[in-house]
Parts: C-alpha cells; sequence; structure tokens
C-alpha cells in the first residue's frame, strides 16, 4: 500500500482537526466525508479540498475506494457506525471514547477480527513518541519506583449540548476522563485491585466532575480528577522512590520534566515538532494495516476493553445508565 485512501464519518470539531492533519500527510489521501446532511458534508469537503462528499454514512462506507474510515462521532453512535463500517470492509479508527460501554466495544472488536479487519480506538496520546519517552524514562529508573500517580483534565465545556446529554453518552468521563485513565493504563497497567471514586453530576444526569482512585497490586495507586465545568492544569505526576516527574499536558504530551529527591530537576523531554498529533494514530492504523494486523500494539483491544470495563464500574458507582442501554450492556 503506497497511499492509504480514508474517509471521515462526521464533520464536527475533531474531525476538521483530522481533517487539516491529513491533508498534510503524503502517505494518506483523504478521500472522502460524510455527514447525515449533503450540505454539511459538502462543506467539510470544500475546505479540506476533500474529492468525495456523502449525504450519509452508509455511502461512504459503501464506497469501495475507501480504505479506512475514521469515526469522530457521538460516543452513542460509534458502536452502530463501526459495525457499517465493518460490514462493508472497512478498517476503522475510531474516536474515544471507543464505544459507550463494554459490550459494544467487545461486539465491535469481535466483528472486527471475525472480518479480519483492524480496528483500534483513536486514543491519540497512545500513539505519540513521548508516550515511548515516557515509558523509557520510567524504565530507566531515575525516579525509583512509581508508586503513586495523580492526573487530571478539565476544560470548560459544560455548555455543549453533546458534553451534557445522557442520550449521547455525554458526561465528563467518557469525554477527558478517559484520558486520566488511560494515563494511569500507561503507567501501573491494568490490573486493578480496587476502584473508589465521587461524582457531581450535571441537571441531565451525566458526570459533571469526578475523582477516581485506583488500587494496583503492589500498594500502587492512582489518583484521577476530570471536569467538564472548570479548567484544569492537565497534569500527570509519578511519584517514585527516588523523586518525581511531571507531565505537562496528558492530553498531548508536551514536555516530561524528572526531579530527584531533594526536588531539584535532573532531566527535560520536549515534544517533538507535530502536525498536530493526530498523525501518529493515522500512521499507526496505516502501519496495523499493511502488516494485516486486526489492532494497533500501540492501542492493544484489551487495553480498550480494560478501560471501558472500569468507566462501567464507574457508572454503575455513580447510578448512571444511558437512555439506549439494554441490562445486557450494563
Amino acid at each position: 500500500m503506497e497511499v492509504l485512501k480514508v474517509g471521515i464519518m462526521g464533520t464536527g470539531r475533531i474531525a476538521s482537526i483530522l481533517a487539516e492533519t491529513m491533508v498534510q500527510m503524503p502517505e494518506v489521501c483523504l478521500y472522502g466525508a460524510a455527514s447525515r446532511s449533503l450540505e454539511k458534508a459538502e462543506d467539510f469537503a470544500a475546505r479540506f479540498s476533500i474529492k468525495k462528499a456523502y449525504g450519509s454514512y452508509e455511502e461512504l462506507a459503501a464506497d469501495s475506494e475507501v480504505q479506512l474510515i475514521y469515526i469522530a462521532t457521538p460516543h452513542s453512535e460509534h458502536s452502530r457506525n463501526a459495525r457499517l463500517c465493518l460490514e462493508h470492509g472497512k478498517h476503522v479508527l475510531c474516536e474515544k471514547s471507543f464505544a459507550a460501554n463494554y459490550s459494544q466495544a467487545k461486539e465491535m472488536i469481535d466483528l472486527a477480527q471475525e472480518k479480519n479487519l483492524m480496528i483500534t480506538e483513536a486514543m491519540w496520546v497512545r500513539y505519540m513518541p513521548m508516550a515511548d519517552t515516557l515509558k523509557e524514562v520510567l524504565a530507566s529508573g531515575i525516579i525509583g519506583e512509581p508508586m503513586t500517580l495523580t492526573a487530571n483534565l478539565a476544560y470548560l465545556v459544560s455548555d455543549k449540548h453533546r458534553i451534557v446529554a445522557p442520550e449521547l453518552a455525554g458526561g465528563a468521563l467518557l469525554d477527558v476522563g478517559v484520558y486520566t485513565l488511560n494515563f494511569a493504563s500507561l503507567v501501573f497497567g491494568d490490573e486493578i485491585t480496587d476502584i473508589a471514586s465521587s461524582v457531581i453530576k450535571t441537571e441531565t444526569g451525566v458526570d459533571a466532575q469526578n475523582s477516581i482512585t485506583l488500587l494496583y497490586p503492589g500498594g500502587k495507586m492512582a489518583v484521577l480528577n476530570s471536569s467538564i465545568q472548570v479548567l484544569s492544569d492537565r497534569q500527570g505526576i509519578i511519584y517514585g522512590t527516588k523523586g518525581f516527574l511531571v507531565v505537562e499536558n496528558i492530553n498531548n504530551f508536551e514536555s516530561i520534566c524528572v526531579y530527584n529527591t531533594d526536588r531539584k530537576l535532573v532531566g527535560s523531554y520536549q515534544r517533538p515538532e507535530q502536525i498536530t498529533g493526530y498523525e501518529y494514530q493515522v500512521l499507526a492504523s496505516k502501519d496495523a494495516i499493511e502488516q494485516g494486523w486486526t489492532e494497533c500494539p500501540q492501542m492493544p483491544h484489551q487495553t480498550t476493553l480494560n478501560v471501558m470495563r472500569v468507566m462501567d464500574e464507574l457508572r454503575r458507582q455513580w447510578g448512571i445508565r444511558y437512555p439506549f442501554e439494554t441490562t445486557n450492556e450494563e
């Protein structure tokens, strides 16, 4: 495969950033864009000089020219949209959160594996070079054994309908909390021994703010906070037996600063130049497709499922259930 032909499903803000990114990537051809409104699709296609515009998602999925479809629709639609793509033989890069719940995520992955198609979650920080840098710094032992971490992510987005709508699987957890969970997963893995949490809900019944404490084997702990009502510093801090390190912006690692037991700076790593940061997940998807893999090693299916299971448990603790969820999907 020389150039990967990509279609975008959805034409919102994230889709625009992906389009802006892909038009600067010689490895891919942004071939088509689909919306439920042909007018919106045509406007989007014109903005980014995209060849095809589709007035339905079905038309995009059915186009034999398209190889990979990036799903940029609300969380509530990911499962339905992904199944549509997979049934038409398309590989899938699906925006986070991957699905509304574990059951949907498992069905999506099972179908992709059955059809020998690649599907992966667009948890973009997992694909970035800085994720590898973080792992290398921790493996070097410079801060000793990591025992505790804190992470937060919060944006002023509670005025957006999608963010607070239960029918769209809204709330802080699936939109921004998923980043804090992935940060903890990057550092401590997914063997969690206990989950405790607190929540403050919106008037619509989804989580406005949450605080999560995860316990791991060996006495390790992660304390995570996310919100759609305030602005945070977006830091991730990892505390070890010989020092600590600070990651600026867990939503797109800008820098990693390492401190010793005297709290003196002993190491600093800066994010390499990037288009937007979204290019890495596209390149990883292309590589996986070329290799004949059904998943990307940077974001294994099992990790996606583990995080989805944790989010299901958190919502169970909070008494939050989306209107479209059946008993089998809880």
